[in-house]
């Protein structure tokens, strides 16, 4: 089936005004001051609707005040909550409000039409790179040792401050350099870092090397000209290079698939000892296996870590990670930022830009070939990620390992 709007649509021809075309924003939150306004200036045909609900746990209230109005919406930003495709046959776009889609692979708008679906993939950079940063400068300067030490009013130096490693010449590597790897690279080099960046496929050339997804104005990396080294590849022998290029930091930032699921054990923490690498994990918790950090942290294999992602998730309030030496845990909160709304409206207006100009190239837009190959159930990806750290063990360069360059971030 391609896209469902009927003929009345010439989806050929720009339409620069959008004329014909109603967007229905599907959200609790107050719009920025001036921005229907906005739209309106930009797109003078286009008709502008709010639905007041939260489409993340409103599941029961109705978007629209009749069924029939489904009829005349052409764009849809929403989250979870879709229509059904006889409720909405005229849809064209829809933006979804989360960098993840995986709550919409198997709905009937995704699944059985060509409609694009675009996901916010880059608002989450500025506030998850300053997580990353934070929480390793935290760790650096021993501040969890000391606020521990205010509890009990104790003026107590308790490592000596000489002995305090500041990260200027240190070594950062990033384990999938997309949108948000960028920003850490921005970040990371403004403060004297060297970057090494990783990623699925090669990055020979300054094409190759360019990011074209959405990034704040002056942010990111979006020539790809930050890292001083490129690594990539899908074996376990090429992770390997890399984890052992002498990393001070290692920055996961990779999503989950059946192939990342895994992927950082105790075969990889134990190439990671010789420099005693400190881990920041932003992308999704079962990317690592946890009793093997638990243990890679007690053993001292590795330095420390910071995790605001856990497998399981939420973590237990009796789980062992909680009590465990030198890491930091957050509740999957990195990415959260007040900024957040204005940045995925941003998107948007890109994305409707396109349509205006049937352009190709929605930023952001859900490939569903991709998504389908991927998508496994939880059994099948649990005993295939056993299989592969099987084969890591007993021969590490037959393991297959598939890194993508963002994780998808969800809200």
């Amino acid at each position: 089936m391609g896209n469902i709007a009927p003929d009345s649509f010439d989806m050929t021809a720009p339409n620069k005004d959008l004329t014909g075309h109603k967007l229905l924003l599907v959200t609790d939150l107050d719009l920025p001051e001036g921005y229907v306004e906005h739209l309106h200036k930009k797109f003078p045909g286009l008709e502008v609707a709010q639905a007041r609900i939260n489409p993340w746990t409103d599941t029961t209230s109705p978007m629209v005040a009749n069924e029939e109005d489904w009829e005349t919406v052409t764009i849809l930003m929403t989250g979870p909550r879709l229509p059904t495709i006889k409720q909405a046959p005229n849809m064209q776009l829809v933006q979804l409000q989360s960098a993840g889609a995986n709550y919409v692979l198997e709905q009937p708008l995704f699944k059985d039409t060509k409609v694009p679906f675009c996901t916010a993939n880059g608002v989450h950079g500025p506030p998850i790179s300053e997580w990353v940063i934070c929480t390793y400068l935290a760790f650096q300067h021993h501040i969890p040792r000391y606020l521990d030490n205010m509890k009990d009013g104790k003026w107590d130096r308790v490592y000596g401050d000489m002995t305090t490693l500041d990260v200027v010449s240190q070594r950062v590597g990033i384990l999938g350099y997309g949108s948000i790897g960028r920003q850490v690279a921005r970040v990371a080099t403004a403060m004297g870092m060297e970057v090494y960046a990783y990623t699925n496929r090669p990055k020979p050339t300054p094409e190759s090397r360019r990011d074209h997804s959405y990034h704040p104005p002056g942010l990111g990396d979006p020539e790809g000209t930050l890292p001083t080294r490129w690594f990539s590849g899908t074996t376990a022998a090429e992770q390997n290079e890399f984890l052992s290029s002498g990393l001070d930091l290692l920055v996961v930032a990779v999503p989950l698939t059946p192939e990342t699921r895994g992927m950082l054990g105790a075969a990889q923490f134990k190439l990671l000892a010789e420099k005693k690498t400190y881990i920041s994990n932003i992308g999704r918790g079962a990317t690592i296996v946890t009793d093997d950090l638990i243990t890679a942290l007690e053993e001292g294999w590795i330095r420390g870590a910071a995790v605001d992602v856990t497998d399981p998730e939420p973590l237990p309030k009796d789980h062992p990670l909680w009590k465990t030496k030198n890491v930091i845990v957050t509740p999957h909160i990195s990415g959260h930022t007040a900024s957040y709304y204005q940045r995925l409206l941003a998107i948007l207006d890109i994305n409707l830009e396109r349509l205006s100009e049937v352009a190709h190239g929605h930023h952001g837009r859900v490939d569903r070939v991709k998504k389908r190959d991927a998508k496994k159930t939880e059994a099948e990806a649990k005993k295939e990620a056993l299989k592969a750290q099987r084969a890591a063990e007993l021969a590490p360069a037959a393991a297959a390992v598939n890194v993508e360059e963002d994780p998808a971030k969800d809200n």
